[in-house]
């Protein structure tokens, strides 16, 4: 079995564990059971289980935010505001749905390690969503349209990510996904621009 093939093989075991017992019910045996290898080639490709959920994490977020930017018009030279804006609310929506689906945020809340791990994925998802508009659009990197996108995308995430922590069911969610664009984007976008 090829190296691609093997971590495939035990991210698709991972995902289908933690989906199904969650992250903290689920052990590196199960994984390495569900694959069908060894726990000692588990940790020859992931030193933990935490760097197994962030790649599932970083897999599913890459293969969305692909999507947007194909979704992006790139034959315009700046991102219009409303195109900042939709396109800040589906990376929210998108990066929401893949800590929900994958982790659960029980783990997030309760975990010794949650902060790092968040603080980590935080930052790859910004890496992703900053370089794929910058390649979409060709914009250059230290441009002050650059430097204007990367401050609404990072001060967003915080944001959605300080909502995630204090909502308490799926209804506070929604509720706090509409005061963000309804009333905090469009001022950080003006904000941004100015």
């Amino acid at each position: 079995m090829d190296v691609d093939k093997i971590s495939i093989s035990i991210k698709n075991a991972a995902q289908h564990l933690f989906r199904r017992y969650g992250y903290h019910k689920t052990s590196v045996n199960e994984i390495a059971a569900k694959a069908n290898l060894a726990k000692a080639t588990i940790y020859k490709y992931f030193e933990s289980k935490e760097l197994i959920l962030n790649a599932i994490i970083m897999d599913y977020l890459e293969k969305h935010i692909q999507e947007l930017a194909d979704s992006v018009d790139a034959s315009q030279p700046r991102l219009s505001t409303e195109e900042i804006s939709d396109l800040i609310l589906k990376t929210s929506r998108l990066t929401y749905t893949a800590c929900n689906e994958f982790i659960g945020w029980g783990f997030i809340r309760e975990s010794v390690n949650a902060q790092a791990f968040l603080k980590n994925l935080s930052t790859e998802i910004e890496s992703l969503i900053m370089s794929m508009v910058l390649k979409v659009r060709n914009i250059q990197a230290g441009s002050d349209h650059a430097k204007s996108i990367y401050f609404l995308v990072s001060a967003s995430k915080n944001i959605v990510f300080s909502f995630a922590f204090t909502s308490v069911t799926d209804a506070d969610v929604k509720k706090n996904f509409i005061i963000f664009r309804n009333e905090i984007l469009p001022y950080l976008i003006r904000g941004a621009f100015v």
